[in-house]
Formats: C-alpha cells, sequence, structure tokens
C-alpha cells in the first residue's frame, strides 16, 4: 500500500507514532530516494493520464517501424531501411538520454532509449538485404513478415534486439528495455528450430521441444535476475515471455493417455503453487489457463454425455472460491507462515514489491 508523507504527518499527529520517529523515518525514505536516482534507476510505474500517454505513443512508434509497416515501407531497399533504423535510434537516443539525465523523466526518457532499441532487428535487416547475408535458409520475406513467420534467417535480427537491450540497460536503468529482450527471446526459442534439425521445413515437434527448453532457460535467467536484483522489477518480462514458451510447449505436447493429461494438470497446479510462492501472477494466469483447457477436455471427451459433470465442476468451482475467500481472510498468516519456514535463498527469487 503507499503512503504519502501527509498520512505518516497524520498518523503522527494521531499519536501512532511519535514525532522523533516520524523525522527519522522521512530522513530515512528521503536518503534512500536520492541512492536510487544516484543508481539510475527508474521509479514504479504508475497508471494515470502522463504514463498511459508516454507508453502508447512508444509503442505506436514501435508497431509503425515494424508490425504495422507496410510491404512499400520495405521496398525503400536494404541501404535505406538501415539508413532509417540508424537515425530513428540515434534521434531517439538523443532524446532519451537528454530526458532520462538532463530532466530527470525516467519514465519518458527510458521509453524513447526503448524506441531506440527496437530499431535494431530493422538495421539488422537492411544490412542482411542488401549485402544478401541470410545463409543457408535464405531470405524470409519483408522485414514486415518478422513479426508474422517462423523462419530460421530472422535469428540474427533477434540476437541484435538482445545485445542492443543489454547495452542499453547497462546505461538506462529501465524495466520495459528488458521487454523488448525477452520479446526477442520469444521469438528466437522457435527461430532456433531450423537450426537445430538442419532443415528448412517446419518441424513441428522440434520447435515444441526447442520452445520448453528455452523457456525453462529464460525462466532460469528470470530467477537470477530476481535474486540478484534489488531494485526494480527487472524479471517481469523475463517471466513472462519465459513462460510462453515453456508452457506452450508443454500444452502442445500430444498427451495420449488420460494419466498424461492429467499430468499436465497437475503441472498447471504446480504453477498455481508457484505464483503463490515466489508472488508471480504471471504463474497464476498460465497455471489457470492450463487448468481450464483440462477442464475442457473433460466435458468434451472424457464426460460428454454425463448428465453429473457439469454439478459436480460446478462444486469444484464453489470449492475453489470458498478457498480463495479463506486465503484472503488468512492471507497475512500464510505469507507469515510461508517466510518463517521457506529458505531464504527461495525468497531472494520474490519480486522487490513482494
Amino acid at each position: 500500500m503507499p503512503y504519502s508523507v501527509n498520512d505518516l504527518r497524520v498518523a503522527a499527529d494521531a499519536g501512532v507514532i511519535s514525532a522523533t520517529d516520524l523525522e527519522r523515518l522521512l530522513a530515512f525514505l528521503s536518503s534512500r530516494e536520492s541512492r536510487e536516482q544516484a543508481s539510475g534507476a527508474s521509479p514504479p510505474a504508475k497508471f494515470d493520464a502522463a504514463n498511459l500517454l508516454w507508453y502508447a505513443g512508444a509503442l505506436i512508434v514501435i508497431g509503425a517501424m515494424g508490425l504495422f509497416s507496410t510491404l512499400a515501407f520495405t521496398q525503400m531497399g536494404g541501404r535505406a531501411l538501415t539508413l532509417c533504423a540508424i537515425a530513428y535510434a540515434i534521434g531517439f537516443t538523443v532524446a532519451g538520454h537528454h530526458l532520462w539525465y538532463g530532466k530527470n523523466l525516467r519514465v519518458p526518457g527510458g521509453l524513447l532509449i526503448a524506441v531506440a532499441v527496437s530499431m535494431a532487428p530493422l538495421a539488422v535487416y537492411g544490412i542482411q538485404d542488401e549485402l544478401g547475408w541470410w545463409g543457408k535458409f535464405g531470405k524470409p520475406g519483408s522485414a514486415h513478415d518478422f513479426y508474422i513467420w517462423v523462419k530460421g534467417s530472422w535469428v540474427f535480427m533477434e540476437i541484435a534486439t538482445v545485445a542492443a537491450g543489454t547495452l542499453a540497460l547497462r546505461y538506462y536503468r529501465f524495466p520495459f528495455i528488458v521487454a523488448l529482450i525477452a520479446f526477442a527471446l520469444w521469438f528466437m526459442s522457435m527461430d532456433l528450430a531450423p537450426w537445430f534439425s538442419g532443415a528448412d521445413h517446419l518441424d513441428f515437434e522440434m520447435r515444441r521441444i526447442v520452445s520448453i527448453w528455452f523457456g525453462l532457460l529464460v525462466l532460469a535467467v528470470a530467477w537470477i535476475v530476481d535474486y540478484r536484483s534489488r531494485n526494480g522489477d527487472f524479471a517481469f518480462w523475463l517471466h513472462l515471455f519465459g513462460l510462453l514458451a515453456f508452457w506452450g510447449g508443454i500444452t502442445a505436447s500430444d498427451s495420449a493417455t488420460e494419466l498424461g493429461r492429467a499430468m499436465y494438470c497437475l503441472f498447471n497446479v504446480g504453477l498455481l503453487a508457484l505464483a503463490v510462492i515466489l508472488m508471480r501472477r504471471a504463474y497464476a494466469v498460465f497455471g489457470a489457463f492450463g487448468i481450464c483447457l483440462y477442464l475442457g477436455h473433460l466435458a468434451d471427451v472424457v464426460f460428454k454425455d454425463s448428465l453429473l459433470f457439469p454439478f459436480a465442476l460446478s462444486l469444484i468451482g464453489i470449492a475453489v472460491i470458498a478457498a480463495g475467500l479463506l486465503y484472503h481472510r488468512r492471507e497475512r498468516a500464510i505469507a507469515g507462515w510461508l517466510a518463517a519456514h521457506l529458505p531464504a535463498a527461495l525468497l531472494r527469487l520474490r519480486p522487490v514489491s513482494a
């Protein structure tokens, strides 16, 4: 819960804390804020009109130069595309640097740096198109197709995006930059399949396996970031896209037996448990989706003609709601028990906000 200085002064006037404690607390919070600013960290994200406009504008620019680019844009030629991407990157970097360090406007400044990072795949595409450096898989299509088709030749664009994002994070500690890195890693998890199989054809099973292992790798990196970073939630996007790759690969598996499908349901229940332990809502979202998919399978195949199944499922739903109410009532006690009994190394995997 956020508290203002006025809230603390009201508490002091009401006798909840002493005037001496109030001044010590305000001095501590002020010094902490100064340390965070000196470390280059961005402030916590807020949902207000200014932030909404900043993020919306950045996403519009990123989309205009990528997902929503037209065929005519690609027909400019590789050299023109690279020069255009470099010009955009330099312009947005200069403007973002000025806002970040000159005006201490970390959110709009960080977003402009993120826009500059997003120019990396376009610049690399232009270079490859101009020089014909597409490797053994050939030209995959237009720059717009990067966001649509799974092709092995896109890997170099994704590597460039990860490298540019990592370099940007070195000087601008803005968590949204990690979103671009995670997005590129998610795409890479699919585009690497031809490199492992040695063929250009779409081998679904190979892509599924690569997606699972690559997703696990991204999740491991996310946990390392959580463990080491105590200043801002830089791992959120890594968790999200790592789960997309890992959970998507698991979900796409063809479970031939009902036991295998039941194990898939237990896997998703485990994701819900991880969400409570690690305090990461993304795990709860994917776990809930997986459980719903399994229940849908039961309703459509196993108990298709059963009259009692809808009623039994309704009772299960009511029980889940009751469990949620019980957890809500005893949330502090459960959190305290977990904090007292879980290993310290596991607790450090929780985000700073937890």
